[in-house]
């Protein structure tokens, strides 16, 4: 998606080796008119596969998660990081470690809004290592429901998340996809991966 990778370009901080900043337009301060040509292109690559629930991890994921939904029509349900006093029904719970924050954290779902039966697109912000995605996966199975699909805003391809989650047979649809950092700039993978 090119306008995201010219906001990467434009925008994006990269921190170390490992680490891009784009708290500009996508996970602190959000562009709700990328955010919308987000949600548009992920709605156009995951059109076909039956959609009926959207799920993602709070917080940078609901922006695109949101716009996705309304482009399919369905709900959004994202994983709570830390249980509030307010849940006090059953969840579906999982582990999930994050490789920005070094956190390892127990996201929940309540169980009413992840029923069996439901087509589940995952969305998540960044794909580093897969964590969030899979521990995601591992709830919508918990609930006896399938993940039709994983979009990633950014996937870090230098990572190995994208190709485990891939061997598992899981379609990922990463929207820029990053190759390395070098001397402070982002080299984008120029090949498309379809799973």
């Amino acid at each position: 998606m090119e306008l995201l990778k010219q906001r990467i370009r434009e925008e994006g901080h990269v921190l170390g080796d490992k680490v891009l900043k784009v708290d500009s337009f996508l996970n602190h301060q959000i562009d709700p008119v990328l955010m919308m040509e987000i949600g548009d292109e992920f709605a156009r690559r995951f059109a076909e596969a039956g959609v009926t629930k959207i799920l993602t991890i709070e917080s940078s994921g609901i922006a695109a998660a949101l716009t996705t939904a309304l482009k399919l029509n369905v709900k959004v349900v994202f994983a709570r990081k830390k249980k509030s006093a307010l849940m006090n029904e059953e969840a579906y719970v999982t582990k999930v470690h994050s490789f920005t924050k070094n956190e390892t954290n127990e996201v929940t779902v309540l169980k009413k809004f992840l029923g069996a039966g439901e087509k589940v697109l995952i969305i998540d912000d960044f794909l580093a290592n897969g964590e969030a995605a899979a521990g995601l996966a591992y709830l919508v199975e918990q609930a006896g429901s399938e993940v039709v699909g994983i979009g990633i805003v950014i996937e870090k391809a230098f990572q190995d998340g994208g190709r485990r989650l891939r061997e598992k047979g899981f379609k990922v649809e990463s929207l820029a996809r990053i190759a390395a950092f070098s001397d402070g700039e982002v080299q984008f993978v120029e090949e498309s991966v379809k799973a």
